[in-house]
């Protein structure tokens, strides 16, 4: 699950360095490795600072995104010393798609709809910015643009109360794998408690079994993880991505 899905959206690319695999093009970029980097001391910090300046002699802000059982032992040291920021840690679950493929149970007046239309889809970059507070509006454009280069890829999903989008999830196949991602599932506030969150996970899970996925992975905050587990989720590992921001000029 650590590889980039093979069909990059219209805008992106990959680009190799060495065991490493840089995401350009999207809203910020996006770093990915092998569980062991391949490389130590000097030579990994020269790789860290290989990515920080192409991002940065493109104005960009850029994630690496590491696991808790990721080799050296000092990667995050090292992230840390070359300017990269840690944000939020999250555990790594895997669960097996059949046995969350329940009928989704959900509050009065709440339904579910996949959706692929482009006002749908920057609703959710609408209702995700309100969520966390901060713009999100380039939500909306990557999920357009996931749909449109590979909609056999992702399947996006809204929880909407009449004409409002409540929370909103999505699903990723990954080629090649028995896996399937379960991503979002964010929900306002005043919606929060009511299994909202457990009936989108239902509803993937059922397309993630139709389509032939036989486990399904999430990286979860502190507040989903304990809805999953209880779901039948097991935690393998942690993730924390580390971020480099351009400095304001």
């Amino acid at each position: 699950m650590r590889g980039a899905p093979p069909n990059p959206p219209e805008g992106v690319h990959y680009e190799g360095d060495g065991e490493l695999l840089r995401v350009v093009g999207q809203f910020r970029g996006f770093v990915t490795t092998p569980r062991d980097v391949g490389v130590r001391g000097a030579e990994l910090d020269e790789l860290i600072a290989r990515q920080r300046d192409h991002f940065a002699a493109r104005g960009e802000a850029v994630e690496w995104k590491t696991r808790g059982h990721d080799l050296p032992a000092d990667l995050t040291d090292r992230l840390r010393a070359a300017g990269f920021v840690p944000e939020e840690r999250e555990a790594v679950l895997i669960g097996r798609a059949e046995e969350m493929a329940a009928d989704p149970v959900l509050p009065d007046g709440v339904t579910i709809r996949q959706v692929t239309a482009e006002a749908d889809l920057r609703r959710i970059a609408v209702v995700e910015s309100e969520i966390w507070g901060e713009d999100w509006s380039w939500l909306g454009d990557d999920l357009m643009a996931r749909v449109a280069t590979a909609p056999d890829e992702i399947a996006v999903f809204v929880a909407e109360a009449g004409d409002e989008v409540v929370s909103a999830a999505w699903l990723v196949f990954r080629t090649g794998t028995e896996f399937a991602g379960l991503w979002g599932g964010s929900t306002l506030a005043a919606w929060r408690g009511r299994g909202i969150y457990r009936a989108l996970v239902a509803t993937r899970a059922r397309l993630a079994v139709a389509r032939g996925s036989r486990y399904l992975q999430v990286d979860a905050s502190d507040d989903s993880a304990p809805i999953l587990r209880r779901l039948g989720f097991h935690a393998v590992t942690t993730t924390t991505p580390y971020v480099w921001t351009p400095p304001q000029s």
